[in-house]
C-alpha cells in the first residue's frame, strides 16, 4: 500500500525472528514462546509481526482485548490466541465463536456467561502479587473452579500469573510470586484439574528464569528486540536486536538570524545565523511534545538539536549546514555510524522503552522489511477510507 507523507516507520522482520529464536533456544524443559502483539504489536504492527513469528515458529499469541484478537482472525490467523485483559461475559460467545481463548478470574462473571453454540476455552489467572487482575483468595478459586466444571461448555486449558519485579535483579517479591503460584497450582491439582498450559514469564522471566517449569512464557518487549529494563541489560545472556526505526524527510530549510525564534512561544531564540530544517512529524503523530528540550534527529551523519516547541504535525532542528530539502531525518535508528535508539529516547522522556513504539500513532505508514527488502507497507488511515 502507497503513502502520500515523508515520515515513516520500519520494521525489521528478520529481528523480530532473531530475538524470538534467540528466546526459544535459551528456555528449558520444553518451554515455548507465546508472542504478545497486543497494542498493535507494541506499536510494530498486530497482524504483520503475528504472520511473521508464526510462519517463524509461534503457536499461541497473546493480545489484551477481544477486539485485538478478532482483527487476528480477520486477518488469517489460526494459532490460538489468548486475551490477557478482562472480557465482558455477554461477549464470551463471539470469543468461542472465533476461537479465542479469555481470561478469567470471577464467579460472577462464569455466573453471568449465556449459552455458547461452541466449547469457550479459558485461562485462569491468579493475583500473586501484581494486584492488577486475577484470582487472590483460595476459596474463590475453589469456587470458580468447580463452576467451571459444571459447564460442558467451558474448556480450562491453562492457568497463569504475571511477575511484578521480575526486571529487577534484587525483587524479593519475584520468589514470593513463585511460591504463591505453586500453591495455586497444587489446589487446582487437589479440585481435579491440572491444566494442559501453565505461564508464567513475561520477556524478564523467560531471560532471567529459563528453567522455570511452565509450557510457555509470555515474551513481548524482548521480541521486538528491547530489554525490559535498563539493569537487564548487563545480564542479557543474548544480544537483542531491536526491530523499530523511524524516519523522514525535510520539507523545508531556511537560514535565520540572531535575535530571530523559532515555533510556537518564541522559546528559542538564535544567537547567530543557523540553518533550520523542518522535519514533518509531531505530536498528533506520537512524537512527545516534551521531548523537545532534550531531542535530537539524525541528518547526514549529525546529530541535529530540536529547536523550539515541537508542533502537532512538525518539528524543526538546527543544522550544521545548509542541506537539501528532502535529505533523510532518522528519528530513532542508525545513520552513518550514529545511532538514536529507543532506549535513548525513553531515558530522556523520563520513560521506559515500552511507551516509545507504542506512542507513534496510525497516521505514521509502517514499511516492513525482510532482508532489507520491502514486502510490505501498512498505511492505517488509507487502509480504514
Amino acid at each position: 500500500m502507497q503513502f502520500y507523507r515523508d515520515t515513516w516507520v520500519e520494521v525489521n522482520l528478520d529481528y523480530i525472528k532473531e530475538n524470538y529464536v534467540n528466546i526459544q533456544n535459551h528456555l528449558q524443559g520444553g518451554t515455548k514462546v507465546m508472542a504478545i502483539v497486543k497494542a498493535n504489536g507494541y506499536g510494530h504492527g498486530a497482524q504483520q509481526v503475528a504472520k511473521h513469528v508464526v510462519e517463524s515458529g509461534v503457536d499461541y499469541l497473546g493480545v489484551a482485548l477481544l477486539d485485538e484478537a478478532i482483527a487476528l482472525r480477520s486477518y488469517g490467523i489460526e494459532v490460538p490466541i489468548l486475551v490477557l485483559g478482562w472480557v465482558a461475559p455477554e461477549y464470551a460467545s463471539k470469543a468461542a465463536r472465533y476461537g479465542i481463548t479469555l481470561t478469567v478470574f470471577q464467579n460472577e462473571w462464569l455466573q453471568a456467561l449465556e449459552e455458547t453454540s461452541q466449547p469457550l476455552t479459558l485461562h485462569l489467572k491468579f493475583d500473586t502479587g501484581m494486584n492488577r487482575l486475577g484470582i487472590n483468595d483460595e476459596n474463590e478459586a475453589k469456587l470458580i473452579i468447580n463452576t467451571i466444571k459444571q459447564n460442558p461448555s467451558l474448556k480450562l486449558e491453562g492457568a497463569f500469573s504475571h511477575f511484578a519485579t521480575a526486571d529487577e535483579l534484587d525483587s524479593e517479591l519475584v520468589n514470593q510470586q513463585m511460591s504463591r503460584f505453586s500453591n495455586y497450582l497444587s489446589l487446582m491439582k487437589k479440585e481435579g484439574i491440572t491444566p494442559e498450559i501453565v505461564h508464567f514469564g513475561n520477556s524478564a522471566g523467560a531471560i532471567r528464569f529459563p528453567e522455570y517449569e511452565q509450557q510457555y512464557v509470555r515474551v513481548g518487549i524482548s521480541l521486538y528486540g528491547l530489554s525490559p529494563s535498563e539493569e537487564m541489560k548487563e545480564v542479557l545472556p543474548f544480544s537483542l536486536k531491536q526491530a523499530f526505526s523511524l524516519h523522514s524527510r525535510l520539507t523545508h530549510v531556511k537560514q535565520i538570524g540572531p535575535g530571530d525564534t523559532v515555533s510556537y512561544g518564541a522559546t528559542y531564540e538564535a544567537s547567530e545565523k543557523e540553518w533550520i530544517g523542518t522535519v514533518p512529524i509531531g505530536y498528533a503523530d506520537g512524537w512527545p511534545r516534551r521531548y523537545a528540550d532534550k531531542g535530537h534527529v539524525l541528518v547526514e551523519g549529525h546529530y541535529c538539536k530540536i529547536v523550539g516547541r515541537i508542533c502537532m504535525d512538525q518539528l524543526l532542528i538546527r543544522l550544521p549546514y545548509k542541506v537539501d530539502v528532502g535529505t533523510k531525518a532518522t528519528l530513532v535508528g542508525e545513520q552513518k555510524g550514529l545511532e538514536i535508539t529507543v532506549d535513548d529516547i525513553a531515558m530522556q522522556n523520563d520513560t521506559i522503552n515500552y511507551e516509545i513504539p507504542c506512542l507513534i500513532s496510525s497516521r505514521v505508514p509502517r514499511i516492513y522489511k525482510k532482508n532489507n527488502v520491502i514486502i510490505e507497507t501498512m498505511n492505517q488511515i488509507l487502509n480504514n477510507s
